[in-house]
């Protein structure tokens, strides 16, 4: 009799119906919340809209406004002390474990909603329903749950649909997905992929590539990764339920040309992350093949340049003991030196806006034209494929 509901089915059956339910959730928060609400970069039909604010209501009771805020507010100050959840500021066990007690700490704050919620659903709904009671929801999917479930069932797939979110979402991504994983664009911040495969998250997983372009509605970047959510939209754009706003871009190329022109520097800001990553490559060459001429006439130097590959290869804010260690290291290498510069000089073209495209195009030219005559053949190797960006 505990376990009488509209439904009997065998305890697996209960499990897949869980993951099910979470995965509509999961599905929500990143077409509806994300990608739609914070990052505008699709439209979605109003049936959909308000079919996933519904969904949400039901099954996490978050409010729109404050979760848009929150995380617009996240890419506006990543790993800062501002960051409403950064691990690289409170620490990995904070977020992870104990995320969702900063997300709701956070949503107190009445000058995040303020200068980073605009442009959220605000109609009658909204304000008379969904904001003002959030509780009400996850009330009335308890007892769908009960009576469709049964008492134990319905309980524990309502407890599994209340936990889901705030371990998934503001623990695992926000957590694990700035601090462990894999990177394929050299961001400011601490983001990285935590799988190739975004599925269990929908797509979420795929953190870095989503801080590298933000606006996307595409959250996998190479062949060998999968963005479910992304999969989900195209799906609903055949149905005419969405818009797909933006994309990342994805670079092309062409013949080399004589001298970088105003179409290459555009294409070249454009695809700067594509550029950086490319860049680190030949850094890393460069490095590997320092570290073997030092290897052979000072071992020390050779050693010292090893304890920095983490410095050397990933473009990241280093601590001054560490920008000590590596100047003092990159003395003995003039071409590992060189290169060192010249990435800063080159990540400069898209952080200078007070600077006109003529001053920027002139920098390009004059970057391509030393990297060329340095006689370090990495750099002349990718000075060559820069000029091929279309």
């Amino acid at each position: 009799m505990i376990f009488s509901g509209f439904f009997d089915l065998p305890w697996w059956g209960y499990i897949l119906v869980a993951l099910g339910l979470t995965h509509v959730t999961i599905a929500s928060v990143t077409i509806f919340l994300h990608r739609h609400q914070a990052h505008r970069a699709l439209d979605l039909h109003p049936v959909a809209s308000h079919f996933f604010r519904f969904w949400l209501w039901l099954t996490t009771g978050m409010v729109t406004k404050e979760w848009a805020a929150i995380h617009r507010k996240h890419h506006a100050k990543c790993e800062t002390a501002e960051d409403p959840h950064s691990p690289q500021i409170y620490g990995i066990n904070r977020v992870l474990w104990g995320g969702v007690f900063l997300y709701v700490k956070e949503s107190y704050n009445r000058e995040t909603l303020e200068r980073y919620g605009h442009g959220t659903p605000d109609d009658w709904m909204e304000r008379n329903l969904y904001t003002r009671h959030p509780i009400l929801g996850l009330t009335l999917m308890g007892a769908v749950n009960l009576a469709l479930f049964g008492l134990v069932p319905g309980a524990l797939i309502l407890l599994t649909q209340i936990v889901w979110i705030p371990f998934w979402a503001a623990g695992v991504i926000n957590g694990i997905g700035h601090f462990f994983g894999y990177r394929n664009y050299g961001c400011a911040d601490a983001s990285t992929n935590i799988v190739p495969w975004g599925i269990l998250i929908g797509g979420e997983e795929l953190h870095n590539n989503h801080h590298a372009f933000a606006s996307s509605a595409k959250l996998s970047s190479k062949w060998y990764e999968f963005d479910i959510g992304w999969m989900y939209i195209r799906g609903m754009e055949m149905l005419g339920l969405a818009t797909v706003k933006k994309v990342a871009p994805k670079p092309r190329f062409a013949a080399p040309k004589p001298a970088a022109d105003l179409d290459t520097l555009h294409a070249v800001i454009s695809n700067r992350y594509d550029v950086l990553s490319r860049y680190a490559k030949s850094i890393k060459k460069t490095y590997h093949e320092e570290v073997q001429r030092l290897a052979h006439w000072s071992p020390g130097d050779a050693e010292a340049l090893k304890s920095l590959k983490r410095a050397l290869l990933r473009v990241q804010e280093l601590s001054e003991a560490e920008r000590v260690r590596l100047t003092e290291a990159l003395k003995n290498s003039r071409a590992l030196a060189t290169v060192v510069a010249m990435s800063h000089e080159l990540t400069a073209l898209w952080e200078r806006s007070n600077a006109s495209k003529e001053q920027l195009l002139r920098q390009l030219q004059d970057w391509c034209h030393r990297a060329e005559s340095s006689g370090i053949a990495p750099l002349q190797d990718f000075s060559r494929r820069l000029r091929c960006y279309a």
